[in-house]
């Protein structure tokens, strides 16, 4: 697909992760600042758990629809696409008027999103030279989460050390963006023949009955997974602000950054773990950091909180990238991208279904005893797909 000798693709694959990182940190910059926006224009805990919720419904609808779209029209143009969705979004939170144009912010970061985690990845991992394949597959998962985790450490220390505590995390966002544009245009395209004006191709949910058996314990511990960033990337500022009494933006920004920090090292740890040890290893971890959560919210402690968010964040990446790699070696090669994609759709439910859950609890036991409820709800799906794992380990990719 790629002209490997090319002197200019030696520092190909980290120019395209820094535009992958700068893409999905967009993405969760509002994260501590639905607080103010409560303040400013007056909703519920559910309320906000719905805006965070249409994001993930972006992600799905653009990976259902367009997941492989970039394999035709070449990686360039879908990640210029997906900066400008980015553009879109920042400037729906810039000239913010009210819920309407919070949840179209969200939508259209979905859409980013999702195109991002298709084309960046595919990007980032076809500009590597020989020998540095592994490297880069790390560098494409790290850009990813750790893209995630800077979003809401940036608008939080913004929010509360710095002047404009709405508008200005979204101009930094934006000249980021714009760079990242410039970054893009002089990549290297790594589709041979890309076409002008290709078709969509809805791809729909494929899981070849011959992966499934290894699919449905996979999916429930990615679910699992990514329940656990769902509740940190959309209400856990406010468990901080209102539960343990801690008003500082930084501190809420901190506070998420964390678990993404994890499940960077979670992701990295894998590689020397393997598959096998991986998979059950990561749920059995998520575990522990679910129930220190839980702690922290019985006990009102924000160091539980931080601990139990990276250790949750480290089962998550542990378990995330081995049941990839699990369900990426059993599904047939014609397949794989489309039983991947289906496993992206799943954790992506993960991602927004339980958090607007916790948001209608909070309506009738409030903050404290909806996240005791959720945390115990996704102890049970976690020990489920760890003891699962453990009786019937996959192979090794």
């Amino acid at each position: 697909m790629i002209d490997r000798d090319s002197h200019g693709l030696r520092l190909g694959y980290p120019v395209a992760a820094v535009v992958f990182a700068v893409g999905m940190l967009g993405t969760t910059l509002p994260t501590p600042l639905y607080g103010l926006y409560r303040q400013q224009i007056g909703f519920s805990e559910l309320m906000v758990t719905i805006v965070f919720a249409v994001y993930a419904l972006g992600v799905i609808a653009v990976l259902l629809l367009a997941g492989n779209f970039s394999d035709e029209s070449g990686r360039r143009p879908v990640l210029l696409c997906a900066l400008g969705l980015s553009v879109a979004s920042a400037l729906c939170f810039l000239f913010e008027g009210g819920l309407p144009a919070l949840f179209a912010g969200r939508l259209l970061s979905g859409f980013a999103a999702g195109l991002f985690s298709g084309a960046a990845t595919a990007t980032v991992m076809e500009l590597a030279p020989p020998g540095r394949e592994a490297r880069a597959a790390f560098a494409a998962t790290a850009a990813n989460m750790g893209g995630l985790g800077c979003g809401p450490l940036l608008s939080g220390l913004l929010a509360q050390y710095a002047p404009w505590p709405l508008k200005l995390s979204f101009l930094v966002d934006l000249t980021l963006v714009a760079v990242a544009s410039v970054l893009t245009w002089y990549l290297p395209e790594t589709v041979r023949h890309p076409q002008r004006r290709p078709k969509l191709h809805p791809q729909g949910l494929k899981v070849p009955p011959q992966v499934r058996g290894v699919f449905v314990p996979a999916a429930l511990a990615g679910f699992a997974g990514f329940a656990l960033l769902g509740l940190f990337t959309s209400v856990a500022p406010s468990f901080v602000a209102q539960t343990l009494h801690v008003s500082n933006l930084a501190v809420s920004g901190a506070v998420v950054f964390s678990v993404f920090v994890g499940s960077t090292a979670g992701q990295a740890l894998m590689g020397r773990l393997g598959v096998r040890r991986a998979l059950p290893a990561g749920c059995l971890v998520l575990v522990a950091g679910l129930l220190l959560v839980a702690a922290s919210l019985a006990f009102e402690s924000l160091a539980l909180l931080v601990v139990g968010a990276v250790c949750g964040g480290l089962g998550q990446g542990l378990a995330f990238r081995a049941a990839i790699s699990s369900i990426g070696a059993a599904a047939p090669p014609e397949q794989r991208g489309g039983t991947i994609s289906t496993f992206f759709v799943v954790a992506y439910i993960g991602i927004s279904v339980p958090v607007v859950g916790v948001g209608a609890l909070t309506l009738a036991l409030g903050l404290r005893g909806a996240g005791l409820v959720f945390t115990g709800c996704v102890v049970i799906l976690a020990v489920c797909a760890g003891l699962y794992q453990l009786r019937r380990p996959p192979a090794e990719s």
